[in-house]
């Protein structure tokens, strides 16, 4: 049986290793490649409005995560995508908005409704108008299980410095 608990600062920092293995496993890339990503977290950890949930196997191993917090300008990822958007656009989704950064499943309980629940615990609570996230852009699984969630997309084809990929902005309305 799967536990959603919800992590605060403290144990997410505890079990950032943890949470990049079901990162890895979820994307497909090697733990190593995945474990790259720790000072990311590590710098998420004093966010306002962090959130942090976490599903945990009968043995205690983690098997899904979600985390997120209350974006701000002069935050790096926030202010690409301030660039990306028009000034309507951003101060509609983007001031006060809560950044989903990270949502992931193990490969074996995905499609099970695990990631529908953690994701909308996540966003159950936190003190945001507005979610936004970015995901590859083109038609994956996740594109279908965002859009089915709600979400609706806010720009196309962003792509960061350093990473060749194009991605889309979602946004999704907390109040609706």
């Amino acid at each position: 049986m799967t536990r959603i608990v919800e992590w605060d600062r403290k144990e997410l920092g505890l079990y950032r290793d943890e949470v990049l293995d079901v990162y890895a496993a979820a994307m497909e890339v090697p733990p190593s490649s995945a474990r790259t990503r720790r000072p990311i977290i590590s710098s998420h950890l004093e966010r306002n409005g962090l959130r942090a949930i976490a599903a945990t196997d009968d043995d205690g191993q983690l098997v899904g995560i979600a985390y997120g917090y209350v974006g701000e300008r002069g935050q790096w990822w926030h202010d690409q995508v301030r660039r990306a958007l028009s000034a309507e656009v951003a101060n509609r989704w983007l001031d006060g908005a809560f950044e989903v950064c990270e949502l992931h499943v193990r490969p074996s309980l995905q499609r099970t409704g695990l990631g529908r629940a953690l994701l909308d615990r996540l966003l159950d609570g936190p003190p945001a108008p507005t979610a936004i996230l970015t995901t590859p852009d083109r038609e994956t699984r996740a594109r279908a299980f965002y859009r089915g969630g709600g979400w609706v997309d806010l720009v196309r084809d962003l792509v960061f410095p350093g990473d060749p990929r194009a991605f889309a902005v979602l946004g999704k309305d907390l109040h609706a």
